[in-house]
């Protein structure tokens, strides 16, 4: 055993022990980073603009701060970005995490001296807890690569700005820097193909022990590592694989291609890191829930999903809570932000600790008849069907087809590209949608009084998600596939690669 699997043992066992203590006293924890919240900002623009100094309770806060997005606090946001201080947090951001908004354009989410903690001290924390629960520190002893998007950075007004995976290939510690892939030339190569094929020659005989990325981008990483070297599985060429971390889609769709191109089952450990805010993290190999962060400066509202859109949606703190409700999770914290919608829906399944499952996004759900089809339940109802009758898909998305040409009553259109076709397509598409069915009442109603047909399924041609991906700049980095759109933007330029459809 080497020297940084040894050393970090006790280290992981006492973090493990901390993160069991909060997360055993998660309600009182959040009301008392509320309440610092409040007092620290009550001086900046937005406190004074929203009466921080008389809030004395959630009530309160209820009352001045509406639930906004980033195109609702853009005026803010834009004073930051202009270099003006003390506007949503005390100071200036220590960075802008820079990522793709939908109105709004390029948004610029800050990250504080304060807030940096949450992001790069929490993935620490849920690697040393896994050491703790697993006893498996020897990944540490060889290289570790993060598939990430480049680490370059501008500067702007005097704050560095790049994607969050950039950000933080610079905020690796030292001691795990000499174990890090790829290297820093090859990382800042922004064509993601060529980026690839330097990867997989940088990395092809070194000892990987740990891999982390989006499931999507990791599959053609592996694809690549086989195509070069003739090898018929991952752990012919890398033997000491033992751990795979992943965040940012659901893993599911992925897990039965992945695993069979390890060639072995290996560890996983899920993620949900945000621009805004490392939010959850598996801290049980056995358990698939994620542990809310509560713990680390951010306060936490959920608005229930179905209620969203509503003029007035019942909005509550972590206490209030009920297991199995879907929920839009709202975010305030140390690196200002305040009553913001991170687009993204969970539904808890524990609150003894308080541990929870994302169901998709927000605005990603189908409801052109009322339906409200959401990305948990198609990704459940595939991939039931597609594990009882041995296939793999490669990937999918979802969208309405209101007005099909030939006249016929209207359907959910599903793309999916597969690794190996079914045997009988009709007959798997009958069964996906009475697994839908099965998880949504307002569906089933639906398909039950003839407003919609069962679902239809166009299958795609090979790599035709790559090629729509590549079409859209999109390719490769953290950018992921919608798994649902309650219209045809994407599903339009997906008709071009169908093979057929029923």
């Amino acid at each position: 055993m080497g020297i940084k699997s040894t050393l970090v043992k006790p280290l992981a066992k006492y973090t493990a022990r901390s993160i069991q203590n909060w997360s055993k006293n998660a309600v009182a924890t959040q009301e008392k980073i509320f309440k610092n919240l409040i007092k620290k900002a009550a001086n900046t623009s937005f406190g004074k603009n929203h009466g921080f100094s008389n809030i004395q309770s959630y009530e309160d806060y209820i009352q001045r701060v509406p639930v906004r997005d980033y195109e609702g606090l853009k005026s803010y946001f834009d004073r930051v970005k202009d270099g003006e201080q003390d506007v949503l947090w005390p100071g200036k951001p220590s960075y802008f995490a820079k990522t793709s908004g939908t109105t709004s354009g390029v948004k610029y989410i800050p990250i504080t001296k304060d807030s940096l903690p949450n992001h790069f001290g929490s993935a620490r924390d849920m690697t040393f807890n896994y050491i703790a629960e697993s006893r498996n520190s020897k990944f540490l002893d060889g290289k570790l690569i993060f598939l990430s998007g480049s680490p370059e950075m501008d500067i702007l007004n005097g704050v560095h700005v790049g994607r969050l995976s950039g950000i933080s290939n610079h905020l690796v510690p030292s001691w795990l820097k000499s174990s890090q892939m790829p290297t820093y030339p090859t990382n800042c190569i922004e064509d993601w193909e060529t980026k690839l094929d330097s990867i997989v020659a940088e990395t092809v005989k070194e000892d990987m022990r740990m891999i982390s990325g989006i499931p999507p981008w990791v599959v053609m990483y592996y694809e690549r590592l086989l195509d070069y070297t003739g090898k018929k599985h991952i752990i012919d060429i890398f033997p000491n694989l033992s751990l795979f971390a992943y965040g940012g889609v659901n893993f599911e769709p992925y897990r039965a291609k992945l695993e069979g191109m390890v060639g072995k089952k290996i560890d996983t450990l899920e993620t949900y890191p945000a621009s805004e805010g490392f939010i959850a993290f598996q801290n049980e190999q056995q358990d698939p829930a994620l542990l809310l962060n509560s713990n680390s400066g951010i306060f936490f509202e959920f608005v229930p999903a179905d209620e969203f859109f509503d003029d007035n949606p019942t909005r509550v703190s972590l206490r209030d809570v009920k297991i199995g409700v879907n929920y839009a999770i709202i975010i305030n914290s140390n690196a200002g932000l305040w009553g913001y919608n991170i687009g993204d829906t969970v539904r808890f399944v524990s609150t003894a600790p308080y541990k929870l499952l994302v169901t998709g996004r927000i605005k990603h759900f189908i409801s052109a008849f009322g339906e409200h089809v959401i990305g948990k339940e198609v990704e459940e109802a595939l991939m039931t069907v597609a594990n009882e009758e041995g296939v793999q898909i490669v990937e999918f998305t979802v969208a309405p087809q209101v007005n099909p040409p030939n006249g016929e009553t209207p359907y959910h259109e599903w793309f999916i590209e597969f690794d190996n076709m079914p045997d009988d397509l009709v007959a798997f598409a009958k069964k996906v949608d009475a697994q839908v069915v099965r998880q949504n009442t307002y569906y089933r109603d639906l398909i039950d009084g003839n407003i919609l047909q069962p679902l239809k399924i166009s299958p795609l041609k090979p790599n035709a998600f790559r090629h729509y991906m590549k079409s859209q700049g999109k390719l490769g980095g953290q950018n992921k596939v919608p798994r649902l759109s309650d219209n045809r933007t994407i599903a339009d330029a997906l008709l071009a690669y169908c093979i057929v459809s029923i």
